[in-house]
């Protein structure tokens, strides 16, 4: 398994509530779900850097990755998406994840 960390810092004049609003909304959410498969979890940050939000993916192998995310540049629905929200993304931080032998996600 792989797992992709995916960090988004919102710019100080918008929130996460707002940025997670429109991911909801707009289908963006149900459209990953179907498209990219297993969302591991998404969350908001409390403590460290504020205003982000963090999202895990989970994935067989790097290929299968590749194959997902360019499905997902497919859809016109995304782009729509991405149009909305990058104007409100400061940073985006990307990570892939391999889990270790004793890793309860595996």
């Amino acid at each position: 398994m792989l797992v992709e960390e995916r960090t988004y810092v919102i710019r100080p004049e918008y929130t996460p509530a707002q940025y997670l609003e429109i991911y909801a909304s707009t289908g963006a959410l149900e459209l990953q779900q179907r498209v990219l498969g297993r969302m591991l979890g998404y969350f908001t940050t409390e403590i460290g850097t504020l205003n982000a939000l963090v999202h895990l993916w989970g994935y067989d192998s790097f290929e299968e990755r590749a194959r997902r995310r360019a499905l997902l540049a497919q859809e016109p629905a995304w782009h729509t998406y991405l149009d909305r929200i990058r104007p409100m993304l400061q940073s985006m931080e990307n990570r892939l994840l391999q889990p270790t032998v004793f890793s309860p996600i595996r």
